[in-house]
């Protein structure tokens, strides 16, 4: 994907996600490419595409799982509370 589909897949403006996805190449997660094309032929400036890398899918798989866990424990807990009438 290219890094303003990847905003509008995720619904954060640019500012937001070309800092992380600058992050995520700097420490080995993504890599990325800028697509050959003329612009003046396409009447759009080039689009730079990322795909994660081998190690990058492996630490993403990770912490998506991680992240899943917290959030699983976190809504038990609240439900617990809310069962349990407490505020």
């Amino acid at each position: 994907m290219y890094g303003l589909e990847i905003c509008a897949a995720a619904g954060l403006p640019s500012g937001t996600i070309h800092p992380i996805l600058a992050r995520l190449e700097g420490v080995g997660w993504l890599e990325s490419r800028w697509e050959e094309c003329d612009p003046h032929k396409q009447a759009r400036p080039r689009r730079r595409y990322y795909h994660f890398t081998p190690e990058g899918i492996e630490h993403a798989r990770t912490a998506l799982a991680q992240a899943n866990a917290k959030a699983s424990k976190l809504l038990s807990g609240l439900h617990r509370r809310l069962a349990d009438g407490v505020q």
